[in-house]
């Protein structure tokens, strides 16, 4: 049986699947069928719609919405008050809950503070979305993006620095000295 923790205040439905040293802070609300892996953190004021799926050590702040149709890999990190939808055109008087669009975060990668991410797109590994931005489409992996409408200013390291990129395309993480390689448009790590 796993052990996690959860404030008082929290509420889990029944059918959560919680995993080890997962903890639940101050008024977050937990709804029916949705899957949280081993060593996540959960704030204060967060609701988590049923049918969500976040991976191991996925860090969500205190008053995000993580909306059904959304799905985050493993060490995700959620900034403060940051909100996905899951419907392209909300009505209030029209039921569209067989129309709820999947969102896919990846691997490492960050949202940041009041950011708000329209459904339908995967943000890719190791992006990072800067405080404020709207995405409105697919954010490649290491992508650094700002804004409103949100827009590619760069691209960032798996530690979250900003890389910049010799004549041949290789950069540096100045933090954890990894080696990555722009080409076609597209960042890997190759050392």
């Amino acid at each position: 049986m796993a052990t996690f923790q959860a404030h008082e205040t929290a509420v889990i439905d029944p059918g959560c699947t919680i995993g080890d040293d997962t903890r639940i802070w101050h008024f977050s609300h937990i709804m029916s069928g949705c899957t949280i892996g081993e060593r996540c953190n959960i704030g204060q004021n967060v609701v988590i719609s049923p049918e969500v799926v976040l991976g191991n050590n996925v860090k969500v702040q205190n008053n995000v919405s993580v909306y059904t149709g959304v799905t985050c890999e493993d060490d995700v990190f959620l900034g403060p008050s940051c909100v996905f939808t899951n419907v392209i055109n909300p009505r209030s008087a029209v039921n569209r809950k067989d129309q709820y669009m999947k969102t896919h975060v990846g691997k490492g990668a960050t949202i940041g503070a009041n950011a708000t991410i329209v459904c339908g797109y995967t943000i890719g590994a190791y992006a990072l979305i800067g405080a404020g931005a709207v995405v409105t489409k697919e954010i490649p992996p290491y992508a650094l993006v700002v804004g409103n409408p949100s827009k590619q200013i760069g691209w960032v390291s798996e530690y979250g620095h900003r890389l910049y990129f010799d004549g041949d395309g290789l950069a540096v993480c100045p933090e954890s000295g990894e080696k990555y390689l722009l080409k076609d448009g597209e960042v890997v790590r190759i050392g």
